[in-house]
């Protein structure tokens, strides 16, 4: 009797438990989001988007049908998920920085190229 309760928990009515398709993706987009920052903020913006639309399909499959998929692989797309959130909001306020940064030395040089390129003719 005990051999069969154990392999019900393990195997329910459907098999064995399997791991989410793409969480360990959503893992390592997501730590790639955060080393990915210092890109001029690009590629982490990127890695952080595809992450969320990957752990959103993933976390939606998972909640319709928990007892299919192993705990581990639900805890690693919950752990990516926030690496890719903190990452996304990193890379973006990075990305915002060196935008300003760029715009505001093309602000100079367009407001005063006299100055701005006075090096360039000596």
């Amino acid at each position: 009797m005990e051999n069969q309760t154990t392999n019900s928990s393990v195997f329910d009515n459907n098999g064995p438990q399997q791991s989410l398709p793409n969480a360990t993706a959503v893992l390592v987009l997501g730590i790639i989001s955060i080393v990915g920052c210092f890109c001029y903020g690009l590629v982490g913006t990127i890695c952080g988007i595809i992450a969320l639309v990957l752990a959103s399909k993933d976390n939606a499959r998972y909640m319709a049908t928990p007892h299919l998929f192993t705990p581990a692989s639900y805890s690693n797309l919950r752990g990516g998920r926030v690496c890719a959130i903190i990452g996304l909001i990193i890379s973006s306020l990075y990305l915002i920085f060196v935008i300003v940064i760029i715009a505001a030395i093309g602000f100079a040089g367009l407001s005063h190229p006299q100055d701005f390129f006075q090096h360039l003719n000596h």
